[in-house]
């Protein structure tokens, strides 16, 4: 017999096998759950679905930390225009346009009809999309890489509450106490406002990253719950496919309101003025432009791999751990500088997301 067999039989005849026992804390009963449930899901597996999930949960781990460090070196190196880097954020939607044709083929299946109600709330959630790159693209103008990956860490506090009242989510103590936390940890940043700003970077230019970035974060979450709102209400099934095609739709049209931004605000005109006087050359310019598109639909792409091949949960804790990889990488790449009060911030932030991602594992696994 395993262990973790072991564990989940009855230690006294007649109590529910999956009921705590009484002389075990709650939470070495719910860690035995985890454990427990987690292998047995192993078992249960093609080993295609482990490769698949091990390659999805390295893009969202690469490259969704790539994507934001290379946004923070466009404008390092003499980029000004956040319509541009918000533009980029989304010009590699074709990338994930194309997973969608091999998808048909393999699942026999046909592209989901758009009906007037689809196409509306993907019209809308791509203008909110647009709004939001551009909001996160000032935070990166004036902000640190890792002080502006923390405060966009705050995205899980706004989607537990947008989803408790748009979607019904249930929020428990769990959820409760993440907030507290990851809004503490942003308080913190906040009062260390002074101790990373970079030379240049006025205060009233930083304060205004900050405040974008908080908002982006806001409207992050908004979009999350969103989005979890059309598929509840208008898709009703959760396909690979289906999933791939919202995130198809709503790039497209944020692509469209972004281009129209750039147009309108002459910035395409301006890049070739700002690849001249781009550091290293005009070629470094285009590169970070080109691999910043190509890294923020990798991360995309296999964001939607990790939920559609296991949960929100891995999901978040992919999430949780990009947050210290970015602050390291903009440490060693930038010198971001790490004063105690950020360091702090970035322990509540995993501490934050390790409370709400074991207490909905918790709830999802014993339920």
């Amino acid at each position: 017999m395993d262990i973790d067999e072991r564990h989940l039989q009855d230690p006294h005849p007649g109590e529910n096998a999956l009921s705590p026992p009484k002389s075990s804390p709650s939470w070495q009963y719910r860690a035995t759950v985890l454990v427990t449930k987690a292998l047995s899901t192993y078992r249960k597996k093609p080993i295609s679905h482990w490769v698949l999930l091990f390659l999805s949960s390295s893009a969202m781990l690469v490259a969704f930390p790539a994507s934001s460090l290379l946004s923070r070196l466009y404008f390092a190196n003499g980029g000004k225009s956040k319509w541009i880097i918000s533009w980029v954020a989304v010009a590699g939607w074709p990338l994930t346009a194309l997973s969608l044709v091999p998808l048909y083929f393999i699942s026999n299946t046909k592209p989901t009809p758009l009906t007037f109600k689809l196409s509306f709330w993907y019209i809308i959630l791509g203008f909110l999309s647009a709004a939001d790159n551009l909001m996160y693209a000032w935070a990166y103008a004036y902000l640190p890489a890792s002080t502006a990956s923390l405060l966009a860490s705050s995205s899980l506090v706004f989607s537990a509450i947008f989803g408790y009242f748009i979607v019904k989510n249930r929020l428990n103590m769990s959820s409760i106490n993440a907030i507290v936390i990851i809004t503490a940890a942003t308080v913190l940043l906040a009062l260390d406002a002074s101790s990373d700003r970079f030379p240049g970077i006025s205060n009233r230019q930083y304060t205004l990253g900050f405040i974008w970035d908080v908002l982006g974060s806001a409207l992050h979450g908004l979009i999350f719950a969103l989005s979890e709102l059309v598929f509840v209400k208008l898709l009703g099934r959760r396909s690979f496919h289906v999933v791939l095609e919202q995130q198809v739709m709503v790039s497209l049209f944020a692509f469209a309101f972004t281009t129209i931004g750039v147009v309108v605000n002459r910035d395409f005109q301006a890049m070739k003025s700002e690849a001249s006087g781009f550091k290293h050359g005009e070629a470094s310019y285009y590169m970070v432009l080109v691999w910043a598109a190509i890294t923020f639909q990798l991360g995309v792409l296999g964001g939607t791999a990790v939920l559609f091949l296991t949960s929100t949960v891995l999901a978040g804790v992919l999430n949780a751990v990009r947050v210290p990889l970015t602050n390291i990488a903009a440490v060693i790449l930038f010198h971001d500088p790490m004063s105690g009060f950020k360091i702090l911030s970035l322990i509540l932030t995993v501490w934050g997301f390790a409370s709400y991602i074991f207490g909905h594992a918790s709830v999802s696994k014993v339920s």
